[in-house]
């Protein structure tokens, strides 16, 4: 069988048959971490989300789990992301944000109560 011919029947059965992926998930990872802030921050080669955990009154916040990205990933789970967002909203309704635009977004958010001294 000719190289060209070998490869064309090779590229038909990845169409057929899709890789499986097995997945393990440590259980000192099965709890996952809470975030209610996530700073995201870029270079040419990569994109570096912080996860991070405020609590009202505090004057201080802990990083809870850091992802390092390529940009053609962030992208990839940019929309992964928004077709989950629009699905969880097409079953429960429009996700409300709180203090107005979301694209005037400029930093964590204000939780109230008293402010946190060192």
């Amino acid at each position: 069988m000719p190289l060209s011919a070998y490869l064309s029947h090779m590229e038909e059965d990845k169409k057929k048959k899709p890789a499986k992926l097995n997945i393990e998930l440590p259980e000192t990872m099965d709890g996952g971490v809470y975030s209610n802030l996530a700073l995201i921050n870029h270079s040419q080669t990569e994109f570096v989300v912080d996860f991070i955990q405020v609590m009202p009154g505090t004057p201080k916040a802990k990083v809870r789990a850091r992802v390092v990205l390529t940009p053609q990933h962030a992208k990839r789970v940019m929309k992964a992301l928004m077709g989950n967002v629009s699905r969880y909203e097409s079953q429960n309704g429009e996700i409300v944000l709180k203090g107005g635009d979301e694209a005037q977004y400029t930093g964590p958010v204000n939780f109230g109560g008293p402010q946190g001294e060192a």
